[in-house]
């Protein structure tokens, strides 16, 4: 079983603090995912934020499998994360796909997600969205994994609050819908390169991401280029890149 360890905790929580002014928004929001991801050794984790219908998109996610889980559950509505954000509320599986609740999700999950937790993330005292975390193999769930969970989606509430006290609302509306269109953008180039290559979308995505790091891209500047809505289409190597 996980046990975290207080004194990680605490100073990765500073880190990330001071931190803050330092990169924008949405650069931080992801650099706290990917901090849960390994300084408490899970197998992935991911953000998902609601758009104004309520609906959970997720914003992040730390791998393929960890996509799936936010893709999964954005599709079908229904999930742990879902729950956390509607019932404002720590929830917590010890194996999603064995798990009654959500009986729609196991054939659009990866098979390597199997335990997941996933808390609320706050703000003006509402759920806008939820921090996840899962482990490849049924896992149970420590108290001590829920609390490190609520204290970094406390650390995202206070960079978002952050952000609107400073005036920055509407960047901040701003720079969270760019990021969410542009998962759009890597979705629909993940789509093109398992059509033209025979991929699975595991290997698209695994491709196309070892391209934008060979090169020092970003994963959806690449995306955008392969499907000609910005920028040259310089392109050349992403045969090789899948």
């Amino acid at each position: 079983m996980t046990h975290i360890d207080p004194e990680a905790l605490v100073a990765s929580l500073r880190r990330l603090q001071k931190n803050t002014e330092a990169t924008g928004i949405v650069q931080h929001l992801e650099r706290i995912v990917q901090v849960v991801d390994w300084i408490f050794g899970y197998s992935g984790a991911g953000l998902m934020f609601a758009e104004e219908d309520r609906t959970l998109r997720y914003l992040f996610a730390t791998d393929e499998r960890g996509r799936s889980l936010e893709h999964a559950q954005a599709v079908t509505a229904q999930g742990p994360c879902v729950a956390a954000y509607a019932d404002d509320t720590a929830v917590t599986t010890v194996d999603v796909r064995a798990d009654p609740r959500w009986p729609a999700l196991p054939e659009l999950l990866h098979p390597e997600v199997r335990a997941v937790a996933g808390v609320p993330i706050r703000l003006g005292g509402s759920p806008v969205g939820t921090l996840n975390v899962y482990q490849d193999t049924p896992h149970d769930w420590e108290d001590s994994d829920v609390q490190a969970l609520h204290a970094y989606a406390h650390v995202i509430e206070q960079v978002l609050v952050a952000s609107i006290e400073a005036d920055e609302k509407a960047v901040l509306a701003d720079q969270l819908q760019y990021a969410l269109d542009y998962r759009v953008v890597i979705e629909r180039a993940i789509g093109y390169l398992m059509g033209k290559h025979d991929l699975t979308a595991s290997q698209a995505f695994t491709g196309l991401r070892k391209q934008a790091r060979d090169s020092r891209r970003k994963v959806s500047d690449l995306a955008a280029e392969l499907l000609g809505e910005q920028g040259p289409r310089d392109v050349a190597n992403t045969d090789h890149a899948v």
